[in-house]
């Protein structure tokens, strides 16, 4: 059998029980199909990028499976004919990762990691924002930059008047 991440969102105007009960249901589908449910992290009520069937936020849940693809099929062929279930995503994975998943770490365990401003930059040395920083340029003058050249003549063919 094979291994897979399975996340799926429901709605927002469901309550947390019944979001349990659609795992439940969808336990028993896989169970009743050969396969096993592993670990399952309830991620809560989260906001979505952009609105899906009218929903501004949704349910996140992810399930460790352990079943065959006609049971994997199943279930999400079920959960295709749901109004409950928005979206789902399964992943096919070599080996289930331990302990909880990134979602369910706390913020100074991820934060351990550091962020882009803790990177090292090798060899490229600082950042340089365009030529403002580099040497080989003079420096730009804008005050008399029309003053070697004269006073203006209308151009030929225009007569400046109107008609």
């Amino acid at each position: 059998m094979a291994l897979y991440e399975h996340v799926f969102l429901a709605r927002q105007d469901l309550s947390q029980q019944q979001v349990d009960a659609l795992v439940e249901q969808y336990k028993g589908v896989i169970s009743a199909n050969g396969g096993s449910v592993g670990r399952v992290e309830n991620w809560g009520l989260k906001s979505l990028t952009y609105r899906v069937n009218k929903n501004r936020k949704a349910y996140y849940t992810l399930m460790d499976l352990n079943c065959p693809a006609a049971a994997l099929n199943e279930m999400e062929r079920q959960m295709g004919l749901s109004e409950d279930v928005l979206r789902f995503l399964t992943i096919k994975v070599e080996a289930h990762e331990e302990g909880p998943s990134a979602m369910m770490q706390k913020r100074e365990e991820r934060s351990e990691r550091g962020g882009f401003g803790d990177r090292d930059r090798g060899d490229r040395g600082p950042r340089s924002f365009g030529d403002r920083d580099r040497g080989d340029r003079p420096p730009r003058s804008f005050g008399d930059a029309g003053a070697d050249r004269g006073p203006r003549r209308p151009r030929e063919g225009f007569e400046g008047g109107a008609e």
